[in-house]
C-alpha cells in the first residue's frame, strides 16, 4: 500500500501516530516522518489513522497489479 500525507494541509496533531505508530512519528512538536509504503498487515491501522486526521490530510492508495501482469517501466 502507499501512503501519501499531504503535509502543508497536516497541523501535527499527531493522531496518526498515535493509531498506527509504526508508520507514522513525530520529529518534535509538529513535523511529521511515515513511511511512503505499508505492508497489507497494516491496513486497518491506516484506516483509522486516516479517519482520525482531523484535516484529513492522510491518503491510502493500495495498488494491486493483477495477477501474471508484467511492468514495463521504459
Amino acid at each position: 500500500m502507499r501512503i501519501a500525507v499531504d503535509l502543508n494541509r497536516c497541523q501535527g496533531y499527531a493522531q496518526c501516530a498515535f493509531l498506527a505508530p509504526e508508520i507514522f512519528t513525530m520529529h518534535g512538536e509538529e513535523a511529521l516522518l511515515y513511511a511512503p509504503e505499508a505492508d497489507e498487515a497494516h491496513r486497518a491501522k491506516l484506516a483509522q489513522a486516516a479517519a482520525a486526521c482531523p484535516v484529513q490530510a492522510i491518503l491510502v492508495d493500495a495498488v494491486e497489479v493483477p495477477a501474471g501482469a508484467v511492468s514495463d517501466a521504459r
